[in-house]
């Protein structure tokens, strides 16, 4: 059952179009990882489906919703659209713990015990229950996009969007990010992912979409888009990173 569905996307930034009618639609449960060159349209995609870009033309339905109409409540729709971007975004002057339940207090007015509650439950689930008292400068990267997961998970989204949420880190760091993916995936998060992490799309990915200069070119199941890419231009791309 799709959960969210795009049809005929477009933006434009003045002349520029960096959306050419993209049709894509995501299940419940599903993983589904984006890759493509850079300047392919993968991160101004995810950035249209919860508006914080406005789409030029074409429609994005979420459970039900339209997220494109003019009347949708986009703070309500932005709660079940968790977003994970590539820098961290965290507030300096807050402990990991104030981070992830400011939104909790701010947002659904929560009162402070409860929120405290669903945000240490929130860093427990990424690994850092241990954590809830430091400052962002004494987490590592990766500890930092995992607070950044957690604070998207406290507010019970129905699916996680990820812009390159690997990209800022050392390579050793990677690795405990992409565990806690993993980690979402096996208790039926929905996520779509935007990465240039192949192997653990490969290994983890329910689907993968190649992006070329603004549309989809090519989608399936890793073991076709990897092993037998029919596009040409797919078959370049990840002979290229898979090196």
């Amino acid at each position: 059952m799709a959960i969210l569905t795009i049809s005929g996307l477009r933006k434009s930034f003045g002349a520029t179009e960096v959306l050419k009618g993209i049709d894509l639609s995501v299940n419940e449960r599903e993983l589904v990882f984006i890759i493509g060159p850079s300047g392919s349209g993968k991160s101004t995609l995810l950035r249209c489906i919860n508006r914080l870009e406005e789409p030029s033309g074409g429609s994005v339905f979420f459970d039900g919703t339209e997220v494109t109409s003019p009347a949708a409540d986009l703070n309500a729709l932005r709660r079940s659209m968790g977003m994970v971007f590539q820098s961290f975004n965290l507030y300096p002057h807050m402990t990991a713990l104030g981070n992830v339940t400011l939104a909790l207090r701010k947002v659904l007015k929560k009162p402070r015990a409860e929120a405290e509650e669903i945000g240490r439950r929130a860093l427990a689930e990424v690994g850092l229950a241990d954590k809830p008292a430091s400052y962002p400068a004494e987490l590592s990267g990766g500890q930092q996009q995992r607070v950044a997961i957690a604070r998207a998970l406290a507010l019970g989204p129905k699916i996680v969007l990820f812009d390159e949420p690997t990209s800022a880190l050392d390579p050793e760091l990677v690795g405990s990010v992409l565990a806690v993916m993993r980690d979402l995936k096996a208790h039926g998060m929905t996520m779509l992912v935007v990465s240039h992490e192949l192997r653990f799309a490969r290994d983890a990915a329910d689907r993968i979409v190649f992006m070329d200069m603004g549309r989809i070119v090519e989608e399936g199941p890793p073991s076709e888009v990897f092993a037998a890419p029919r596009e040409s231009r797919t078959r370049a791309f990840v002979a290229e990173l898979m090196r």
